[in-house]
């Protein structure tokens, strides 16, 4: 079965552009797209995507508001923000609201199905200036006490996985685990780490020197 991507984008080549490309994928299909995300949440019941691509700027309700509504009814998507700039806080603030990565606008048809298959598979798709801007402004917004948090030995060898960029396939295999065991053990170690996604639990690792 093909993996089900929804697309909110407010530039209409672009929008129908990045539709017949992934009708024409032997992987993925359009769930649906829209130019706006007023619906946003509707459309996901709805639709049940396993990747939405999701523009940040937007007439009314931006797509940071968007992954906000989105997280607080469904953490398993995996969500795409499109962008013009890699540098712009924006982008920032998405990840730190649940996005599980980013994609420039210039790439999105050479690099898309990277992305989608990188995120996934657990990956976060990111940039090393995302990566160096996203621990500045934790480190900027840390109360200066490092939190301890209650990871099992498995746990943190998973995140050590997660730090050093493994996909949940490399972590299973280097662990010699299968890779829905991996996926339960992220699940807690989110959880845990009260954060929603992959770069998330990165950098608060990172941080808080968990691992």
């Amino acid at each position: 079965m093909k993996t089900g991507v929804l697309i909110y984008e407010d530039n209409t080549d672009l929008c129908e552009a990045l539709v017949q490309l992934l009708n024409t994928s032997d992987n993925y299909t359009c769930a649906g797209a829209f130019q706006n995300c007023t619906n946003v949440i509707n459309d996901l019941q709805t639709l049940k995507p396993q990747v939405i691509l999701m523009d940040i700027d937007m007439p009314g309700r931006n797509g940071i508001e968007a992954v906000q509504l989105i997280r607080q009814v469904d953490t398993e998507v995996k969500i795409i923000m499109l962008t013009v700039f890699d540098d712009n806080k924006n982008v920032i603030a998405a990840i730190c609201a649940g996005a599980s990565g980013y994609l420039l606008k210039k790439h999105c048809f050479e690099k898309l199905f990277g992305a989608i298959a990188e995120s996934l598979e657990g990956g976060a798709p990111l940039s090393a200036n995302i990566a160096r801007m996203l621990l500045e402004h934790l480190a900027q917004n840390s109360s200066g006490t490092i939190e301890k948090y209650d990871l099992t030995v498995r746990e943190k060898e998973i995140l050590n996985g997660l730090v050093k960029g493994f996909s949940y396939k490399m972590i299973a295999g280097s662990l010699n685990i299968s890779f829905e065991t991996v996926k339960s053990h992220i699940r807690n170690i989110y959880e845990k780490l009260h954060v929603h996604n992959q770069s998330e639990a990165v950098a608060k690792a990172l941080k808080n020197r968990v691992v």
